[in-house]
């Protein structure tokens, strides 16, 4: 969910440089919820005072809050052809989405942007076009990495520019802003080129079908599966849309070129056991995605059976270990051969470990580091390893910090209003209002509604209706839960005062306490109770 936001000028007359726009996916704390984005109240209030919007990458945690977000600022978009173009499919897959018309810039171009003259240096990442934006004002350099990792062999595209970092670290880098997601790691990673040579000599051990699941932004790995399947003489299914989009932009700008025609997923059935390699979406455990249904036995097309290896080339993402062991296990129960990269470099990240921040850091000699884009113990450890490397000024902040990056004057000096918004069907909005917390507490304890007929005098004209949502039948001795709120509720009722009967609102929150305490002391859940007072 990154969205950076860079300042330039007095605070009275300052104008603004978004850099980057991503979303993250929900959790069970938010049932129901398709995406989070950031809170861009801040950004609203600051519309007029905003010069652009520039992309690092089309990630979904760097690009995907676009088509949320836009339509409310409207303001200049910058990004690479590949991100362009998975932007635009993404809009056209999404009905009501607004067109966002973005500016296409090449990974080694210097654009102006308002006060901002932003150079998109060329890195490496797990997706093509990646850059780091050396953004110069007059103030000094800052040097924003984006994600990346030191791959002078990434597959396809451009590798890290080092001789170019190398001129800015000579040129003076006021500042610099960095990932942080494999600082806790020691050593260097290895090569996409590494991964491609293994996937050849995994896939030829297999005696049947083959089925490797990605990232489907990862066009390297994509084309390494495709000429590993080459070499093995097999043929490509893809099956998933997300795959299908990226491989129809990938394809549009040439990153494909020279492999043969990749297969849609009607071919599978035609194709010989030991000619078939499935590329299929679902490498987090996505229960919508091709691999979840494929291990379930629930796609329409593809099977997989006993002797048919799967290829796990990618690695679990910290959050989604329990839907990705249900399709490990799903897997095991067909008596499928499965390859994770404990097996095999069947994978590798796209973030850099310590040896490779340590090699940044001495081309850049940065007087400033801000330590980005991991969770607080990636930027604590990047934070301790900046300073072990004699960085004169480390700044850890957090979400909605306001800092200030000038050599000398490093420090968080205000804050802004951060937060999330959630996508709930069709309405963007504050999670606190979309009902979501009260849907949280319904898949813990379910619901009891309670439906009161009164006359005039507050007397009870009929038993109360009362329906349970998600609650037992009976308590332990075999009574029945309906009867016991029942009971309870119309205790509390008959018990008010009848001059103070007359009051809906006295009469609904007595029965709401009575029947919440009651299901409490039955069952030991608070459940949540909704009561409505008819008066005839």
């Amino acid at each position: 969910m990154n969205l950076g936001l860079y300042g330039y000028g007095p605070a009275n007359d300052r104008t603004w440089l978004i850099v980057d726009c991503g979303v993250s996916f929900a959790g069970p704390d938010l049932p129901g919820i398709d995406v989070i984005v950031p809170d861009i109240k801040f950004l609203e209030d600051e519309v007029d005072n905003i010069a652009g919007m520039v992309i690092t990458h089309a990630h979904e945690d760097h690009y995907g809050g676009i088509l949320h977000l836009w339509p409310f600022l409207k303001v200049p978009v910058y990004a690479t052809a590949f991100t362009a173009g998975l932007l635009a499919a993404k809009s056209e897959s999404e009905p009501g989405a607004e067109e966002v018309p973005v500016t296409v810039v090449k990974q080694g171009e210097r654009h102006k942007i308002g006060p901002f003259d932003v150079e998109f240096v060329a890195m490496a990442h797990s997706i093509p076009e990646p850059c780091a934006l050396a953004i110069r004002t007059p103030a000094g350099l800052v040097l924003h990495t984006g994600d990346w990792k030191i791959d002078l062999t990434p597959g396809v595209g451009l590798p890290i520019d080092m001789d170019r970092l190398a001129e800015l670290g000579r040129e003076g880098v006021m500042a610099l802003v960095c990932d942080s997601t494999n600082a806790v790691r020691d050593g260097v990673s290895p090569s996409e080129a590494d991964v491609a040579e293994e996937l050849k000599k995994v896939m030829a051990k297999a005696k049947q079908r083959v089925a490797v699941t990605t990232f489907a932004s990862n066009v390297a790995r994509i084309r390494a599966i495709a000429e590993a399947a080459v070499a093995n003489e097999r043929d490509v299914v893809v099956v998933g849309r997300s795959m299908h989009r990226v491989i129809e932009v990938a394809g549009e700008l040439g990153y494909l070129d020279g492999l043969p025609q990749f297969h849609d997923e009607e071919a599978f059935g035609y194709l010989p056991r030991n000619k078939a390699v499935l590329l299929c979406t679902g490498s987090q455990g996505e229960s919508r995605a091709a691999l979840a249904r494929i291990a379930a036995g629930d796609h329409r097309n593809v099977a997989l059976s006993k002797g048919d290896t799967v290829i796990f080339s990618s690695r679990t993402i910290p959050g989604n270990e329990k839907v990705v062991a249900e399709v490990l296990n799903n897997l095991a129960d067909k008596d499928v051969r499965i390859v994770t990269d404990k097996d095999a470099l069947v994978h590798v990240s796209g973030h850099p470990r310590r040896g490779e921040l340590e090699q940044l850091y001495k081309v850049l000699n940065p007087k400033v580091v801000l330590p980005v884009h991991g969770e607080p113990l990636h930027l604590a450890a990047h934070a301790a390893f900046a300073k072990e490397q004699g960085v004169p000024e480390v700044v850890r902040g957090k979400n909605g910090d306001i800092i200030c990056l000038n050599a000398g004057k490093a420090a968080v000096i205000d804050e802004a209003p951060s937060g999330i918004l959630v996508k709930d069907g069709d309405i963007l909005d504050d999670p606190e209002v979309t009902g979501v917390k009260e849907r949280r507490k319904l898949s813990f304890a379910g619901a009891a509604v309670i439906a009161l007929v009164v006359n005039r005098a507050g007397e009870l004209l009929t038993d109360p209706h009362v329906t349970l949502l998600g609650l037992p039948d009976t308590d332990d001795d075999g009574d029945p839960m309906e009867a016991i709120v029942v009971k309870a509720v119309t205790g509390a009722v008959t018990s008010i005062p009848k001059s103070r009967r007359k009051d809906k609102d006295l009469v609904a929150e007595a029965a709401r306490r009575a029947a919440r305490a009651e299901i409490l002391n039955v069952w030991g859940k608070k459940t949540l109770c909704k009561v409505m007072v008819t008066q005839l």
